[in-house]
């Protein structure tokens, strides 16, 4: 082996070794940055996927703003957490059998004053089921969209309809997160446009476990994981780091399970309550102040 190549391959093992140091000292620092991902906007305090939530949401210093899409009989992407409109409105039905406008007379606030009636407030009766379109319009091409195609099965088209919004909007896509339990719906969307980056969402009903083979075939096509965070260990979560996963479980609104998980090293997590979380990262990154104010 002449010298060049010697030099050549020391400096690659270096890089390498470097690499896999940032890796696990990030997985291991609990003090790395976390993002605070507004769960339906602040669905804690205010009807979930409500322009009003997502407001409430981004004033607490949510990163994102989540977003699950259902679409109407005469294609329209709406945002709404079921296929049917049941449990967050006063009507009844699946929402593939409502066209927009009848979506639009729907009233999606007052289920909410009647189930949390410790932060009902009369502002919420007769708030509307939002479009896609209307909530990009709302905060604009610069906000952070952390964006769900539920039941895409029941929807054809549900992929090429986002995208489509997302052009037409300039949303940014360096901060745009599209995430599905369908890996299908997450290929399709990226056979149509390639730079759009995906987090796999995952279900537990039991301990998880991640095998480095299957972190290593999500890696392929997605940047992260979406696990429901109840199941979750520090392995599991060490096995996705290491893979270069981001890990956001969901949905995570005690104060000691959002503290176990940032020493764990995940890099983000959902929660219905993003003003706790934003409280609790600020505490981790000067954890100096936590024990002044103590």
């Amino acid at each position: 082996m002449n010298k060049k190549m010697k030099t050549l391959l020391g400096a690659a093992v270096l890089g390498a070794s470097l690499f896999a140091g940032t890796t696990t000292e990030a997985a291991k620092n609990p003090h790395h940055d976390v993002l605070d991902i507004a769960h339906r906007g602040a669905s804690g305090y205010a009807p979930e996927h409500t322009l009003t939530s997502y407001k409430m949401g981004d004033r607490m210093h949510g990163d994102y703003i989540e977003i699950d899409l259902q679409m109407t009989k005469d294609g329209k992407l709406i945002a709404m957490h079921d296929e049917t409109v049941d449990r967050t409105t006063d009507g009844t039905g699946k929402v593939k059998d409502f066209t927009l406008e009848q979506i639009k007379q729907l009233d999606a606030g007052s289920w909410f004053n009647e189930k949390y009636p410790q932060y009902a407030n009369p502002r919420y009766e007769g708030l509307q089921v939002p479009t896609l379109e209307e909530i990009f319009k709302t905060f604009t091409k610069n906000k952070k969209y952390y964006i769900e195609t539920k039941s895409p099965d029941v929807y054809p088209g549900m992929e090429e309809e986002l995208l489509r919004l997302v052009r037409k909007y300039h949303i940014n896509k360096d901060t745009l997160l599209v995430q599905s339990f369908s890996k299908e719906s997450l290929l399709k969307v990226h056979e149509l446009d390639p730079s759009v980056r995906l987090i796999q969402l995952l279900s537990y009903k039991k301990h998880a476990v991640l095998t480095d083979q299957e972190a290593a075939d999500m890696k392929k096509y997605a940047v992260g994981i979406g696990p429901n965070f109840n199941y979750l260990d520090q392995a599991y979560v060490q096995t996705a780091r290491q893979a270069g996963l981001d890990v956001h479980p969901y949905t995570v609104n005690e104060a000691t399970d959002m503290q176990r998980l940032i020493d764990w090293g995940v890099t983000g997590m959902f929660t219905n309550f993003p003003d706790k979380l934003h409280r609790l990262i600020k505490e981790n990154r000067h954890p100096h102040h936590k024990a002044e104010a103590k």
